[in-house]
């Protein structure tokens, strides 16, 4: 089964019933059958209902669109010059020329490339058009009659992969504008073994063979680990190999570690139940790959909440949950329990301990892969802008804002973009497999540590974990039933070793691939 990081599943379906309709996912219909793994996309889209055209004329404002202006007083959003101000890329000498960046996603988009331009045009005139190519090397998808459907496949599926590959493209040029940037679509990938991962790996496998050393992949979708059953190891394995063909050649492969918190959705019952115990995805698990989670960045703003309850009986939004104070730069675990939605982390049942993780082997406390690595802003209430106009019969024209994990892994890959130009500049070879050289590094400078951090009153602002919450039949949010795992100093398994400085963060995994 094929979906993107782009989806919040069960949360979504529970938390839109709860607030009667108030948000709108960038896809519909995620609970469906499937003969295989659930491939999820990882991108959410902020709820329509939060925003209005033109500037209210009493209250804060959290989010202005560009022109046509729609604006909310309970999402934030950001541009790209305050993402890179945030995270120092503004400070970052160079921007990617010489690269390529390739982002994985189903079906693609049928205005990616105008998509792409209009947000070039809208937030870096003055530089060069796109180098962006989009490319079916499995054969382009042709859909009539594109409408939101409850469908994982074929055309109900189409708007929401849609929706993740623009997100996709656009953020990894945000951080990498003269990058090489590739959008690789495949055909519908809807059952293990038929077509689902084997349509993806092939696609790959054609890009590491075809594209430059030092090639960045950027992933956005992802599986259950235990939806593998008993084939797990021997499917990661074969699909392994094409991680370590990239590595071999130089390339860097990222995943998003999930939007799901702790939670795994299990395929059984038309993907209508959770694991009840923590779970991790994959690909994000497999060592081979850099496993990408997510914080919620607050650059200008300060949340604070005082209630648990998000929405009215109407279906509007609660401000004593919404409220927030100007000012302050705060970066917390990304767990947001309105959607609800947060950062996957925790033990792979896959795969052992590997040796360059030894260093943490006391904070996984058992013989097993530990993720995410690294992180980066992946709220939706912080989200980024989009500009879409694919499907207008069934999806918005014009600015959207996103968030998950699909949000921040193709602006890491972005980064990993700005560090391998350097890297070519200077005549050394390109970063290649990264977590060797993350763990190298290590905490300190490099990174931003993402620590607990208690906002407001509310328990929902008590920022400590990746345990997911639920609503309950009052409207109120409170932490679900599936443990999760604690956010601390140092390296974790909710933010990895934190989000990167990118001038520091560059420095340092250079230094350690070249000594």
């Amino acid at each position: 089964m094929s979906k993107s990081l782009a989806f919040v599943a069960l949360a979504a379906a529970s938390a839109l019933a709860v607030a009667g309709g108030a948000f709108q996912h960038a896809a519909q219909g995620v609970r469906h059958h499937t003969a295989g793994p659930a491939l999820v996309p990882q991108g959410i889209e902020a709820p329509e209902s939060a925003f209005a055209s033109g500037i209210p004329s009493t209250g804060p404002v959290a989010c202005t669109t560009p022109p046509p202006v729609r604006t909310s007083q309970f999402i934030h959003c950001y541009t790209p010059q305050q993402i890179r101000a945030a995270y120092g890329v503004d400070q970052v000498p160079n921007k990617g020329a010489g690269q390529t960046i390739v982002l994985v996603d189903a079906y693609g988009s049928p205005t990616a490339a105008h998509d792409l331009q209009v947000f070039h045009d809208t937030f870096f005139p003055g530089l060069p058009s796109p180098n962006f190519d989009q490319v079916f090397p499995l054969g382009a998808p042709d859909y009539q009659n594109i409408a939101k459907g409850n469908g994982l496949s074929g055309p109900s599926a189409a708007v929401g992969w849609a929706a993740e590959s623009t997100l996709d493209i656009e953020w990894a040029y945000a951080i990498a504008p003269l990058a090489h940037i590739v959008l690789l679509a495949t055909p519908p990938a809807e059952t293990l073994g038929v077509q689902g991962f084997p349509s993806f790996f092939k696609a790959i496998q054609g890009a590491i063979d075809g594209y430059p050393a030092g090639t960045v992949f950027s992933q956005s979708f992802a599986s259950t680990e235990q939806d593998f059953e008993g084939a797990a190891v021997v499917q990661t394995a074969r699909f392994d190999e094409v991680y370590k063909a990239a590595a071999a050649k130089g390339d860097t492969a990222l995943s998003g570690s999930g939007d799901f918190g702790s939670t795994g959705v299990a395929k059984q019952q038309r993907e209508s139940r959770d694991f009840s115990f923590p779970t991790v995805w994959w690909p994000t698990s497999s060592p081979f790959v850099t496993s990408v989670g997510g914080t919620q960045l607050q650059f200008g703003w300060t949340w604070t909440p005082t209630s648990d309850v998000p929405f009215n009986p109407d279906g509007s939004f609660n401000p004593s949950y919404w409220a927030f104070v100007p000012g302050g730069n705060t970066e917390a675990v990304w767990n947001e329990s309105w959607l609800p939605a947060a950062t996957g982390g925790g033990k792979s049942v896959i795969y052992p301990r590997p040796s360059y993780q030894d260093g943490v082997a006391a904070i996984i406390g058992a013989d097993a892969r530990g993720v995410p690595d690294l992180s980066w802003n992946a709220a939706v209430n912080g989200g980024v802008l989009v500009y879409t106009s694919f499907y207008p019969n069934a999806f918005r024209v014009g600015w959207h804002t996103f968030g998950g994990t699909s949000a921040s892994t193709p602006q890491v890959a972005g980064v990993i973009a700005l560090a391998n130009e350097q890297q070519a500049a200077a005549g050394e070879p390109p970063l290649g497999a990264l977590n060797p050289l993350l763990y190298k590094v290590g905490s300190g400078p490099a990174f931003r540590d993402i620590m607990p951090v208690k906002q407001g009153t509310a328990v929902s602002g008590d920022l400590k974990n990746n345990q997911l919450f639920s609503y309950n039949p009052d409207g109120s949010v409170s932490p679900g039933p599936v443990a999760g795992v604690p956010t601390q100093t140092g390296w974790d398994m909710t933010t990895g070793f934190g989000s990167p400085i990118a001038p520091s963060f560059i420095a340092a995994v250079r230094a350690a691939r070249n000594t």
